[in-house]
């Protein structure tokens, strides 16, 4: 039975520690691991489902990536807990577990997100994954994989894709929200939703663009869900298109699901650094209608025109035309939908993953 420790925070929201948190209920229920989590419980989510999968949980995580008594802390646990594993996800895990993993004889594992900004000539990045200490980098997609490639210090067979999957029981009881109601957006309108944080990354701009080319009449309402949205710039954009009346800037939420599933459309314009998108495989999952951008971290998310529409990005053209072609054709968004969620639930389900993942962990124990 491996036994692996595992570093990470889960007092997030469960939509966003539950892909992951579902890795270790999958390596504990089906993979016969011995699995604990190190993280703080206060306002965490998903613990219960976890401990009910048999993981133990230790209220205690890193609070500075170079506080001495964290390394300590990490070591006492590594060499009185009879581990083969030590997996670290975020930078305060992974630097002084690093350290605390010297002269350990298991295996260490780090985790990558995003894409980029790994560099050779970056000091920082040799106490994170380029650490000599590290056994292998585990990469949520392909693209990230990808972004180590060619770094004269690092090892490129340490990287190793794992995606993190979703359960389609998650979306199977979301009740769509009434958007007329809490809004006052009319039913006859077809719901475009956007969810991100105002991050360059997430190609807003491109999106606004896009907006400001679209045709008057095609009954379209903007929702943006997501902090930081609301700028004055981006504002501009919508004023000066026909749709100058027909958005909706709806902040931060916790209710994102409900808010998808009433959506006709949803949308994500990012333009780098994805990694695997939570917020595309939730829109397919709940079998809404989508529209991505072809950056490397969607590779794979889709099939274009059979289980969504994928545009060039930072291509306002593109984006307007898959805006609009969705806009026009009902049937069109009534076949993307649901072939969006077949197509998920097949390469993207958590059973699939965590097996990935069990496999990606023995592939590293036997080396």
């Amino acid at each position: 039975m491996p036994a692996l420790l595992a570093i990470s925070n889960y007092q997030d929201s469960l939509n966003a520690v539950r892909p992951e948190g579902r890795w270790f209920v999958g390596l504990a229920r089906d993979h016969g691991y011995r699995v604990t989590l190190m993280t703080n419980t206060e306002n965490a989510s998903y613990l219960d489902e976890l401990t009910a999968a048999g993981v133990r949980i230790i209220d205690w995580h890193p609070s500075s990536k170079f506080s001495n008594a964290d390394r300590d802390r990490i070591r006492e646990e590594l060499h009185s807990g009879d581990y083969d594993l030590l997996h670290l996800f975020n930078n305060k895990a992974i630097t002084p577990g690093l350290r605390a993993a010297a002269g350990w004889p298991g295996k260490v594992l780090t985790y990558r997100g995003y894409t980029g900004n790994v560099n050779w000539w970056d000091p920082t990045a040799y106490l994170k994954h380029l650490h000599p200490r590290v056994d292998a980098v585990i990469c949520v997609s392909d693209a990230v994989r990808e972004s180590f490639r060619g770094l004269p210090t690092f090892n490129y067979a340490k990287a190793i894709t794992v995606g993190k999957g979703h359960d389609p029981a998650w979306y199977a009881d979301v009740l769509p929200a009434n958007l007329e109601t809490e809004f006052d957006i009319p039913p006859d309108r077809t719901v475009v939703a956007i969810v991100a944080n105002a991050r360059t990354m997430k190609g807003m701009d491109y999106l606004g663009a896009a907006i400001r080319m679209l045709p008057a009449d095609l009954g379209l309402h903007f929702i943006f869900i997501g902090r930081g949205l609301k700028t004055p710039e981006f504002e501009t954009y919508l004023t000066d298109s026909y749709y100058a009346h027909q958005y909706t800037f709806a902040g931060f939420r916790t209710d994102v699901l409900q808010l998808l599933a009433a959506a006709d459309v949803s949308v994500l314009a990012s333009v780098k650094g994805e990694g695997l998108s939570k917020v595309l495989l939730e829109s397919m999952f709940l079998g809404v209608a989508t529209i991505m951008t072809n950056i490397g971290g969607n590779k794979g998310l889709a099939v274009d025109g059979e289980t969504a529409l994928i545009v060039p990005a930072k291509d306002e053209e593109a984006l307007a035309t898959a805006l609009e072609k969705l806009a026009e054709n009902e049937e069109l968004r009534n076949r993307l939908g649901p072939a969006g969620r077949a197509y998920v639930s097949e390469h993207y389900h958590a059973r699939r993953t965590a097996a990935d993942l069990d496999r990606a962990y023995r592939s590293v124990l036997e080396k």
